[in-house]
This record gives C-alpha cells, sequence and structure tokens, in this order.
C-alpha cells in the first residue's frame, strides 16, 4: 500500500481545511440532543450542503462531489480536527444512505437522499426492541399486508436522535411464520405516520438523546419498503456493515480525540512532579498529573489511532478495487469501541477530581467535555452490535475457529 497522497488529494485537503477555518462556529452549539440543539446542528447541515460539504462521496446529483474512498477519510480528518459541530444526520448519511444506494429504487433515491444531505430531513434508526436487542432476529414488531399498505403493531426502542427525528428506518416481522431471519422487511417510516407514538427516552445526563416508538396500526405505504419483502435481513446487514466499520466511526474523530489527549497530558506536566504513580501524592493525583503510567497511556492511546487510520486507509483501497469489507467490519468495531473508552478514561484519570466538573465550573477542562465523551463512549462496546457479539463474529468468520 502505498502511504502518500497524490496531489489531487492534498488539494482535496487543502480546500475541507480551508473551508473550515473559515465557517467552523466560533462557540460551541446547544447539545444535539435538546430541541434548539438540534435546530441548531440542521442549519449547520444545511451550511455544509450548500457548500458542497455534507456528502462530499456521494454523486454531484444528491449534492456531493464524487470524491474518492481515500478523499472521503482525508476530509473526516480535517472535519474531526477543526472541532466542527458534530453531525445530526449521520444515521442518515452514514448508515442509510450506502443502503438506498445499494437497494432502493431509482424514485427512492430521488426522494430521499436530496433531503437526507441538505439537513432538510434527519434520520433516526428503529431496530432494537425491548426483547430483541444484540439479537436483532428475535424482533417481533409486526407488519401485515392490507393491499398497499403495511400495518404495524409492536415497540422500538433506544432510537439514537429519535426524539427529533423526521423520519426512521425500521427493520419489522412481515411473515412471522418464518424462521428467525427470515420474513423480515426494511421499512422507511415517517415520524407524522398516524398510529407511531414517538416518547423521548432521557440517556444519564439527563437529554434526550433516543426514542422509543409505539405502532398501533400504523399505516406505511409499499413505496416505502426498502429492498424486496421478507429479504429485510439482508438489507439490514448491509446497514450493519456501514455501522461497524468506516462510515460511522472514520478515523479522523479518534485521531482528534487522541490528539486532545496529548495537549492535555502536556499541560497537566510539570517537571517538579515525580515520575511514577506510585510516588504521586494524594494531593497531586488530586490535582491530575502526567506520570509515568499516563504518559504510557497517551502514547497507546495515540499509537492505536494512527493503527486504526492506516487500517481504515488500506480498507479504502480494498473497497475501491471492488472487495467487499463484509465480517472484518466487526474487528474494527471492536477496535473503535474500546479505543474511545480508552482515551476518555486515561483523560478522566488525569484530570482526577476535575474530571467531575461541569461547564459552569471555572477550571473545567474544555467545559466538561471530556466527561460528557467518556459517557457517550461506554455506549460503543453495545450500539452496532454488543463486542461480545461481533468477537463470535470475527472468531467464526474472520479466523474460522468452530462454534461451541
Amino acid at each position: 500500500m502505498d502511504l502518500t497522497f497524490t496531489p489531487a488529494e492534498q488539494t482535496f485537503r487543502d480546500e475541507i481545511r480551508s473551508w473550515l477555518r473559515a465557517n467552523t462556529p466560533t462557540e460551541p452549539l446547544k447539545s444535539m440532543d435538546t430541541p434548539d440543539g438540534f435546530e441548531q446542528h440542521r442549519e449547520w447541515e444545511k451550511k455544509l450542503f450548500a457548500a458542497g460539504w455534507s456528502v462530499p462521496a456521494w454523486p454531484e446529483k444528491y449534492g456531493g462531489r464524487d470524491c474518492s474512498l481515500v478523499e472521503w477519510l482525508l476530509y473526516e480528518e480535517e472535519y474531526w480536527a477543526s472541532d466542527a459541530p458534530g453531525r445530526v444526520s449521520a444515521n442518515g448519511v452514514s448508515l442509510l444512505a450506502p443502503t438506498i444506494f445499494e437497494f432502493a429504487t431509482d424514485e427512492q433515491q430521488e426522494r430521499f437522499l436530496l433531503p437526507m444531505a441538505s439537513g432538510e430531513e434527519i434520520w433516526s434508526q428503529g431496530w432494537s426492541e425491548p426483547n430483541a436487542g444484540s439479537d436483532l432476529a428475535a424482533l417481533s414488531t409486526r407488519a401485515v399486508r392490507d393491499g398497499e399498505w403495511f400495518v404495524l403493531n409492536g415497540q422500538k426502542t433506544w432510537c439514537s436522535r429519535g426524539a427529533f427525528a423526521d423520519w426512521f428506518f425500521c427493520l419489522v416481522r412481515t411473515d412471522p411464520e418464518a424462521e428467525r431471519h427470515r420474513g423480515l422487511s426494511y421499512l422507511l417510516i415517517p415520524k407524522d405516520t398516524e398510529g407511531l407514538t414517538v416518547r423521548p427516552v432521557a440517556r444519564i445526563d439527563g437529554e434526550p438523546g433516543f426514542a422509543e416508538l409505539f405502532f398501533e396500526d400504523a399505516r406505511v405505504h409499499e413505496s416505502n419498503l426498502l429492498g424486496e419483502e421478507g429479504q429485510g435481513w439482508a438489507v439490514a446487514m448491509a446497514t450493519t456493515g456501514s455501522e461497524r466499520g468506516l462510515n460511522l466511526r472514520a478515523p479522523g474523530r479518534f485521531m482528534a480525540a487522541a490528539d486532545k489527549l496529548v495537549e492535555l497530558g502536556k499541560s497537566l506536566s510539570d517537571p517538579a512532579l515525580v515520575n511514577s504513580a506510585e510516588d504521586a501524592t494524594e494531593t497531586e493525583v488530586a490535582a491530575g498529573t502526567t506520570d509515568a503510567v499516563a504518559r504510557d497511556e497517551i502514547a497507546r492511546c495515540w499509537a492505536e489511532s494512527r493503527a486504526y487510520r492506516w487500517v481504515c486507509y488500506e480498507a479504502a483501497e480494498r473497497l475501491a478495487g471492488g472487495e467487499a469489507l463484509g465480517s472484518e467490519a466487526s474487528f474494527m468495531k471492536i477496535f473503535w469501541s474500546e479505543l474511545d473508552v480508552a482515551i476518555n478514561a486515561t483523560a478522566l484519570n488525569m484530570l482526577g477530581e476535575r474530571a467531575e466538573f461541569t461547564a459552569a465550573a471555572e477550571d473545567a477542562d474544555r467545559g466538561g467535555a471530556w466527561m460528557d465523551a467518556y459517557l457517550f463512549a461506554l455506549s460503543g462496546p453495545i450500539y452496532a452490535g454488543t463486542n461480545e457479539i461481533q468477537r463470535n463474529i470475527v472468531a467464526e468468520r474472520v479466523l474460522g475457529l468452530p462454534r461451541r
């Protein structure tokens, strides 16, 4: 693999870097998990779209720039390094859109992609159910045919961005007699569907980052069926590949976090402090120190963020050559989710008592962002398929180990 970038790729990187420097908000937006913050982030999506930077890897007809996968990875690096706002449209543009490009009709692509890219329509994923989390095939939400319509009854939960989203992409059971993975269908459902009730679910910080959905004879037209009826599992697996691999968590996110961790370590360093955790005083630990153990953790996190980067670039080269990522997305998911926890846990350990400061505290580092990032990172080993399940997939499908 050639580890150098072409002049065209360097020019692309310089262009997005310059635009972000000129346009990234100087003050952080409110949380996207609040009504006002959600709309602020929607406006940011519209600004990105107007400049052609919302979905650069998409075809131009849908608001993109037809850039290569390598250029898209460079875009992600610059985006996260710039401290630009989080992408409230991520569920749509990163998860659903690749599935639409693969399985949707021409009419569906025309209907959904431009509003998704512009931020006009924000999407949420409606898969998990109270009794079907990691075991997605155990879902029980029913969709019964009634002419051109599907009549839905059941419940979904843990729908990210669901409290304020405009649409949901859901997996439902259209053939209750079929075995587990069979008889499932993939539906695109508007929030204003009659018979659909959306109830916000608060996260640990109290903000409604999720929602649960209740379907009571909700009617969804067959034109919103993605892929063939009864073939929803195959469509869903395409989405999970996007969720676990490159699309949702490109390395730029973790590179930027690791760089901030390095800066935190530098800011807490003091030549007068001792060099071993065993010799550190209680006062030094409470104040936050960069001892030898912390320095080793910083170095490990930084190196692993770069290792993940090159794994992703290698995968991008193979994908560009027509190969499929397949089950390898599972070990990538394990790696980035555990790296995310490690980066933020290392920061909290170094900050000591200061790690618990809220944004309003005078001495809060980065406005309490490390604690917020840590709490979110804890969900990484759970969403997109628990890491326990992903390890089974890697063992069986990548390493070829026997099932027990």
